[in-house]
């Protein structure tokens, strides 16, 4: 019975504590482990690891760096667009001008700024009682070589090239249009009415503490010309002015017919002051009644 029981006891204690190939194979197992740890612990070295966020640091800036060139270029871009629209605008469609004098008040004040219609003449046609800007070819306005000198000016004239202000040179006239050509005007006398084509005129828009003519006259419009006047007659160097001077001098009074092509458009709107803010249109219905030229 000792050796029965004896046995199992050796066997067991085989089986379990001394089997040589499990001993092996968590040998093994556990060199593997091993193994593992060192490839990880390898592949992760502060090198390697260090090299990784260089390169995350250089890819980042260099986009920021082409989003910022690509901000730039699209403001670039933009602006030059927009430059370009404006002088289209102004070439072909719409310009500001300041009033630098009383010669057409009441419609029009001192240092009003206007907007004026290029269409017109062109694409529209001039109308009498048309309030028209015009370049001075005649030699209407006195030189004043002093005022192109200061700052304010210089900047002016520069934004007036791409239509962002009213052009500060003085080489333009406002007027309203009273002859057309071929047309008949007479002021028969000094404060008296004004006629046209044989119609005395009712005009609402001239200074009211003055009559409609500084002088007298009776002129017909030649072709390709126009009359001009100021609504406030009495001081206005218009057409009837220097037809006055021109004679009595004893000169050729032509010079006081402006030249249809001289006519830059039709003055649409007071845009500043907001408070005068208006529109320009209405002259028109005065010249209602009046017929064409015989």
């Amino acid at each position: 019975m000792n050796e029965t029981s004896s046995a199992p006891d050796s066997d067991d204690t085989d089986s379990v504590g001394t089997d040589p190939r499990s001993l092996d194979t968590e040998g093994s197992a556990a060199e593997g482990v091993a193994t593992d740890g060192s490839a990880s612990e390898s592949s992760d070295s502060p090198d390697t690891a260090g090299s990784r966020s260089s390169a995350r640091s250089a890819s980042s800036h260099g986009r920021r760096r082409a989003r910022r060139r690509s901000s730039w270029l699209d403001y670039i871009v933009t602006l030059v667009v927009a430059l370009v629209i404006a002088v289209l605008v102004k070439t072909f469609l719409i310009q500001p001008f300041f009033i630098p004098s009383t010669s057409m008040v009441p419609t029009l004040e001192t240092d009003d700024k206007i907007l004026v219609s290029k269409l017109t003449p062109g694409v529209f046609d001039l109308e009498r009682g048309d309030v028209v800007v015009f370049e001075d070819s005649l030699g209407w306005i006195a030189d004043d070589p002093g005022r192109a000198d200061t700052a304010r000016y210089k900047v002016s004239k520069v934004l007036s090239y791409v239509g962002l202000a009213p052009d500060p040179g003085e080489d333009h006239l406002v007027k309203r249009l009273i002859g057309m050509p071929g047309d008949h005007v007479v002021c028969a006398e000094e404060g008296g009415p004004l006629q046209v084509n044989g119609v005395t005129l009712d005009e609402p828009y001239i200074n009211p503490d003055n009559g409609a003519c500084q002088y007298a006259f009776d002129v017909t419009v030649p072709d390709g010309k126009v009359w001009v006047m100021g609504d406030n007659r009495f001081n206005s160097a218009d057409s009837a002015y220097h037809d006055h001077e021109l004679t009595a001098a004893g000169q050729d009074p032509s010079a006081a017919f402006v030249p249809e092509s001289d006519i830059t458009g039709k003055a649409v709107v007071i845009m500043w002051p907001a408070t005068r803010w208006s529109g320009l249109s209405g002259g028109e219905d005065t010249f209602a009644d009046v017929p064409d030229p015989a």
